[in-house]
């Protein structure tokens, strides 16, 4: 999307369900750049001010708090997260991924997926933004169901070096790659 002649993203949580990113700069729940290179990590992109705690309760490390009251914004401990992932199946908003910057060639992202067909290990998928925009290609690494709940699939992708923390989506069949 284009920015509007005053230079601010026309999208925007309020107008497009989209964080910008000034609002994502101000989510409690995103992790410094310093964490996100040490290895895997929760990034919880949650702005909203909504009565939820699936996540803090999920969370064994205690890495997430929301704290009193319920409608707080979830609260990354970063130190505390081990970047195991459990936290993604629980988020109902499907605003939680763990991203992992520390390899040399390559950014992991692990992301919240409920459509069909599922992907398969090794397929090569397409990487979208939040906008649902074409980032690159993603190699799925690992598809994992979630027994507490049977809806989220949480996929892993390795993506390009540069786009972990672009990388929100995956669309599987996508004709722009070739297997």
């Amino acid at each position: 999307m284009k920015p509007d002649e005053g230079g601010a993203s026309a999208l925007n949580l309020r107008t497009a369900g989209i964080l910008d990113a000034s609002e994502l700069s101000e989510c409690p729940g995103v992790p410094s750049l310093r964490r996100l290179l040490q290895g895997p990590v929760a990034v919880i992109e949650c702005s909203e001010e909504i009565p939820c705690n699936p996540c803090e309760i999920g969370c064994a490390n205690g890495a997430i708090e929301l704290g009193h009251p319920i409608t707080n914004r979830p609260m990354l401990k970063s130190d505390q997260c081990s970047g195991c992932g459990a936290c993604i199946a629980k988020c109902p908003g499907l605003a939680i991924f763990v991203v992992d910057l520390s390899a040399e060639t390559e950014d992991i992202v692990s992301l919240p997926y409920e459509m069909l067909p599922v992907p398969q290990v090794g397929e090569i998928v397409d990487a979208l933004n939040r906008e649902g925009d074409l980032v690159g290609p993603g190699k799925v690494a690992q598809v994992a169901t979630s027994k507490s709940n049977d809806r989220t699939i949480v996929v892993t992708l390795a993506v390009k070096k540069g786009q972990g923390m672009q990388v929100r989506a995956l669309r599987v069949g996508g004709a722009e790659y070739a297997q």
